[in-house]
């Protein structure tokens, strides 16, 4: 998320910059990109508080020389940051990020206009452990005109969730934003070390969410899932009704009478958990919507003392002629997806979710602690959180194919050590995910396909040791040789420019007389 702010002093911008900052965090101050002849001249100069202020006077210069003054300051600046989960980028993706980011706030040529100077400084790791960069921009342009600022911070944050999506980031909420994961709540560390657990609530309750969600075929079974997987879950009425249910919530059953009970909201989780996203993929009919509110109704009665309404399918372990016909479904979906469009982000974030709950399923019913499955669900959910005008674009990938899956996985009683049945499924979910993995690819998010390598490669590889082999099947793995190469991005060439400073004409100053006493004004 962009901070942005603005000042009237550029040597003491990048001064702090490339001094030890308040808590001696700051490492290795450089410039990672700036305007051509900003970064041609001072690029590859270690970041010295000589150096600093030298870039600073040379990117005041068009404002001393044309005399120009900037109503609250000439100095503009951002910081661009990732989650501390998210790791560290290289400069050269930093340099493309900055770049995008400056020309899309119309501050370079890009706009039409003259350019503004500016640099991007990176110099280590924020105090909470988030790599980051500075980016400092002088307002008046290289012609002496100011660049416009108008909704700058409303503009900063818009284009900050646009480059997240685009660079396979993790998306951060924003008021007004798109789909995001959330973040950790304030005193939730606290809460899960009293606890004597390792695992933020808020990381359980999502996989279990995503693991109910992914198996359940109506509303009503979401619900009982919830409540089998130890899950509290109340529901939040319509104003004024008591048929309506517009959002729920849900919490960890408390170990003891003395602790308190946290409830979490579906989209406080992640905004694809939401109940309106999630009844995008169950029926619409006036029978199921009828059996959902009655579970409801039962469950908010009293969520500790909950009792199903009507027990269905999720009290059945799924007989064997089932696992041939879910792995066949989920093998049509992968087959289908090969028709779908890379940029149909809808399509993609559905089948994103679904295979991630079917991941969060899996990993519910054998890992007591959330481990390598649900951080392979965790990864993949990120995929879809997609914006918010996108949501209702039309699905292109066929009927709901991961629900039974889900529903086996969840089910299973082999406790994850594997069966012929089980690691043909195990097989087709990680071509799924390939197919995710590629369409990141495709679209240029590099990083993104990273993630998805990383958390489905090596993390997985107790998991795969696990299955048998395959009966009448060529021994390969489903995590092909695409799957495990490196996918770092480099940085595309610098756009053309002079590496020399536009010169600067200052305007010609024409000298006044005062008016001799008594003449006309």
């Amino acid at each position: 998320m962009p901070n942005v702010t603005r000042g009237d002093r550029m040597g003491g911008l990048l001064s702090y910059l490339a001094g030890e900052g308040r808590a001696n965090e700051h490492t290795e101050p450089h410039l990672v990109n700036g305007d051509s002849a900003t970064f041609t001249f001072f690029g590859d100069s270690e970041l010295a508080p000589s150096a600093a202020l030298a870039i600073a006077k040379h990117l005041d210069e068009p404002r001393t020389a044309f005399g120009v003054e900037v109503n609250g300051g000439h100095v503009w600046h951002a910081s661009l940051s990732l989650r501390a989960e998210e790791g560290e980028l290289t400069d050269e993706h930093w340099a493309r990020i900055a770049e995008q980011f400056v020309d899309r706030m119309g501050f370079t040529q890009v706009s039409g206009k003259a350019g503004c100077r500016w640099v991007a400084v990176r110099h280590g790791l924020s105090k909470a452990g988030n790599d980051h960069i500075h980016i400092a921009v002088n307002l008046v342009r290289e012609d002496g005109t100011k660049a416009s600022i108008h909704h700058d911070y409303s503009r900063a944050q818009s284009i900050a969730r646009e480059l997240e999506q685009e660079h396979g980031l993790q998306l951060l909420e924003s008021r007004g934003s798109d789909m995001a994961m959330r973040g950790e709540r304030p005193g939730e560390r606290e809460i899960a070390n009293r606890r004597g657990d390792d695992t933020l609530a808020s990381v359980r309750l999502e996989r279990s969410v995503r693991a109910a969600a992914a198996a359940s075929l109506d509303e009503g079974e979401f619900v009982r899932r919830l409540h089998q997987a130890g899950v509290l879950v109340r529901p939040r009425f319509a104003a004024d009704r008591d048929d309506v249910v517009a959002g729920y919530s849900v919490a960890l059953r408390p170990g003891n009478r003395d602790e308190t009970i946290v409830w979490h909201g579906g989209g406080r989780l992640a905004r694809d958990l939401t109940l309106p996203r999630l009844r995008d993929g169950w029926p619409d009919t006036p029978q199921s919507a009828q059996a959902g509110v009655d579970e409801w109704r039962a469950t908010w009665r009293n969520p500790m003392r909950y009792t199903p309404v009507a027990p269905g399918r999720e009290q059945h372990e799924p007989g064997p002629e089932l696992w041939r016909e879910y792995t066949d479904q989920v093998t049509q979906l992968r087959d289908q997806l090969s028709a779908v469009d890379p940029t149909d982000r809808a399509t993609w974030a559905r089948v994103a979710r679904e295979t991630s709950g079917a991941f969060a399923a899996w990993s519910q019913r054998v890992e007591a602690t959330p481990g390598p499955l649900a951080d392979a669900s965790r990864t993949l959910a990120r995929t879809a959180q997609i914006r918010a005008r996108d949501v209702g674009r039309k699905n292109t990938a066929g009927p709901r194919s991961i629900a039974g899956a889900a529903n086996l996985l969840a089910m299973a009683t082999t406790h994850g050590q594997g069966t012929q049945a089980e690691a043909m499924l195990f097989r087709q979910l990680m071509r799924t995910a390939q197919a995710i993995y590629s369409m990141h690819q495709a679209v240029d998010e590099s990083r993104r396909a990273a993630e998805i390598r990383k958390a489905l490669g090596a993390r997985l590889d107790a998991v795969r040791a696990r299955m048998p082999e395959l009966v009448g099947v060529a021994a390969e793995s489903p995590m092909t040789e695409t799957l495990l190469q490196a996918t770092g991005g480099q940085a595309p060439a610098r756009p053309a420019g002079s590496p020399l400073p536009t010169p600067l004409t200052p305007r010609r100053q024409v000298p006044t007389t005062p008016p001799e006493r008594g003449a006309e004004r």
